[in-house]
């Protein structure tokens, strides 16, 4: 089902969405960032408004354009909505005989429309998906606010120079995993739904027949936005030839520059490490068993018996890109990467994870699938 949304009618979408129930989640400006908030009004988007990305560098500025998606991405994507970056697992109360109690902390959630999903995230959400049992083994925290959210994806128009989703079959358009899709033009949307619940919303909304000149339109601004693309990893299975290179003195390059900081793997869509502990009241009453993100750059995720696994960043970074890029297809049949680019804006220093992974694996070869 597809068909053209103008404009001046997109704040009907919110309002339907509101109305069946959905808190509206959409990218607002703040901080000097693009990320994710409450949506109530199509004047809250970030209409006009670009980003400027390199590694180690994200500005925002202000153009003249009226369009409400017209930027790449910002340190956000689906991950905090679904696997949260703190919480609660159980508690424990001690009554007053002695007797420990354990209590299930399950999340309370509410429905969730969240507009203006990148391909890319989509893609990482379905990686989660898979880790954390959306179809088989469930994890209750993450299900349930996964099950809670419609997705209104919008097609990327504006790759920032990090970005390199094309090579890896990722975007810069959606294909699955969306309730509805929208290219945006300059003029108004092509809407496309992909669910029951997203094609009931569509056949209400006020659009019209897509013409061949939106279509048109919509064609050059897809094959604007993959020429745009110019970085790329040397192919989609990286798993052999970083193996067969792990002395590469690439990896002590590279590791004289990290900071073990773990930035990369906070704003990456796919990683999901985390850690678990304990807070006890003073009165020891009553505990909390929770579990908070993690990354593999921390010393203490490879905390083993009595000893670190991983003591220097150079066996750290190591772990993370050949896990990323390598062994990923053996869990989940790809590699965690989505080409989002965020590794490369949000690391501090601007080390850029595809140069490193393209000089340690021999070139930059055109991407396989």
């Amino acid at each position: 089902m597809e068909r053209f949304l103008p404009t001046a009618q997109f704040q009907r979408l919110i309002n339907l969405l509101r109305r069946d129930g959905y808190d509206c989640v959409g990218p607002r400006v703040r901080d000097g960032a693009i990320v994710y908030g409450p949506l109530e009004r199509v004047e809250e988007l970030p209409v006009g408004w670009h980003d400027e990305q390199r590694p180690g560098h994200y500005r925002l500025a202000r153009g003249s354009g009226r369009r409400f998606f017209d930027w790449a991405n910002g340190p956000e994507a689906l991950k905090p909505l679904t696997f949260a970056s703190r919480e609660v697992l159980w508690t424990v109360v001690r009554d007053g005989q002695g007797s420990l109690r354990f209590c299930e902390e399950v999340p309370e959630v509410r429905p969730t429309a969240v507009i203006g999903v990148r391909a890319c995230d989509i893609a990482a959400m379905h990686l989660q998906d898979q880790h954390f049992g959306y179809r088989e083994y469930q994890d209750p925290y993450y299900n349930r606010r996964r099950r809670a959210l419609f997705l209104v994806a919008v097609d990327c128009a504006r790759p920032a120079s990090t970005c390199f989703c094309h090579s890896t079959g990722d975007g810069p358009a959606a294909h699955a995993g969306f309730d509805i899709a929208l290219t945006e033009l300059d003029d108004g949307f092509i809407a496309r739904a992909r669910s029951e619940r997203g094609r009931d919303l569509l056949a209400e909304l006020p659009t019209t027949e897509v013409t061949p000149d939106h279509h048109a339109a919509a064609g050059a601004q897809h094959d604007a936005a993959v020429a745009a693309q110019t970085r790329r990893l040397a192919g989609r299975n990286l798993k052999a030839s970083l193996f067969a290179h792990l002395d590469h003195p690439e990896w002590d390059a590279v590791a004289g520059r990290c900071l073990s900081c773990g930035n990369c793997t906070a704003v990456c869509p796919t990683c999901f490490c985390h850690s678990v502990g304990d807070t006890t009241e003073l009165d020891g009453r009553r505990s909390t068993h929770h579990r908070q993100w993690d990354s593999c750059f921390s010393a203490g995720h490879s905390y083993m018996h009595s000893f670190v696994v991983r003591d220097q960043t150079v066996l750290r970074y190591r772990q993370w890109l050949t896990h990323k890029l390598g062994t990923w297809h053996d869990q989940y049949g790809r590699s965690g990467c989505v080409g989002c680019g965020r590794c490369l804006t949000w690391c501090p220093v601007g080390i850029d994870m595809v140069e490193t992974a393209n000089r340690i694996c021999g070139g930059d070869g055109d991407a396989q699938p």
